[in-house]
């Protein structure tokens, strides 16, 4: 089957699955992207592509494009899903399958985080604009930083937020996280109270609520593009040259708040909803502060004369 028809094959099949849009894009720009390569060194059927195709790939993307291990790594994940599709629908065999042997990069973990500096100059800037100009944007995101820091959620989440997925009696928020799962996410008093404050306000700006809680100006849904340009925005006016500003930088710093504070790896596992313990125990690993005092205050050795 040639190259190009594969793709489409994938692509109609991802869109049958009701995968998101966003997915969705990630995949096949990743894959078209290939596919170029490919059809450069004229290499244009799927039976045609060897581990060495995709390792020579991979080198060109490093070296040419400057891709460091992290977003090399996507790409062969993208390019493995795509193979073992092909391979699961017999369009190729286990044995011909190109990306089966291949091994990730090892990559350089680093995750950052906002401090309290970073948390209170953005706090303090809009809390400063909302007291001489009410206007949507303040109060959207405002609260859009507040429930990003309390709750750890994603970005995709974050947008997909609906009133209806709050429950600001029982503080709880309703989400739709990876494969389309549908999570319980608790909030505290302070975000309640935020939360409960900003749909005042929308109820007025639009005099009845729109449907999603983090709009545009004409009452729509933002995107995760808008969100980018919010947090693009920010960046600018905050100045930070440490940290990355966006959804991301939230989400671990809610994590890293959360072990710094005490959880235990289980319970941040169940907040941050992650499929299994990996990516929550990186998390464990990089940040020993709370690993440190658990072991301070519960090690064996506490109790023994030695």
């Amino acid at each position: 089957m040639l190259l190009k028809f594969a793709l489409k094959d994938f692509q109609d099949d991802r869109e049958f699955k009701n995968l998101s849009e966003i997915t969705v894009k990630a995949y096949m720009l990743s894959l078209h992207e290939f596919q170029s390569f490919c059809s450069e060194r004229e290499i244009i059927d799927v039976s045609e592509v060897t581990s060495v195709t995709i390792k020579s790939y991979l080198v060109h993307c490093q070296k040419n494009r400057k891709n460091n291990p992290t977003t090399r790594n996507s790409k062969l994940h993208h390019l493995k899903i795509f193979f073992n599709y092909l391979e699961k629908n017999e369009m190729i065999t286990e044995k011909s399958n190109p990306a089966k042997k291949l091994e990730y990069a090892k990559e350089e973990i680093k995750i950052e985080v906002f401090n309290d500096n970073h948390i209170k100059q953005m706090l303090g800037y809009y809390r400063r604009i909302k007291y001489r100009d009410k206007s949507l944007f303040v109060y959207r995101d405002y609260a859009m930083i507040l429930v990003l820091i309390g709750t750890g959620i994603r970005l995709g989440e974050l947008c997909n937020l609906k009133w209806t997925d709050v429950d600001l009696t029982n503080g709880t928020l309703i989400v739709f996280g990876k494969k389309r799962q549908q999570s319980s996410v608790p909030i505290t008093e302070k975000l309640i109270k935020e939360l409960a404050e900003y749909k005042v306000f929308c109820q007025r700006a639009f005099n009845e609520l729109p449907e999603f809680i983090f709009i545009n100006r004409d009452g729509k849904r933002l995107t995760p593009n808008a969100v980018k340009c919010v947090f693009k925005r920010l960046k600018e006016i905050m100045n930070f040259k440490d940290v990355r500003l966006s959804a991301h930088t939230f989400r671990h710093t809610f994590a890293h708040r959360m072990l710094q504070n005490g959880s235990d790896v289980f319970t941040l596992q169940k907040m941050l909803r992650h499929s299994n313990l990996k990516m929550t125990e990186k998390y464990l690993a990089l940040w020993g502060t709370a690993l440190k005092e658990q072991n301070d205050k519960f090690n064996p050795l506490n109790s023994l004369e030695i």
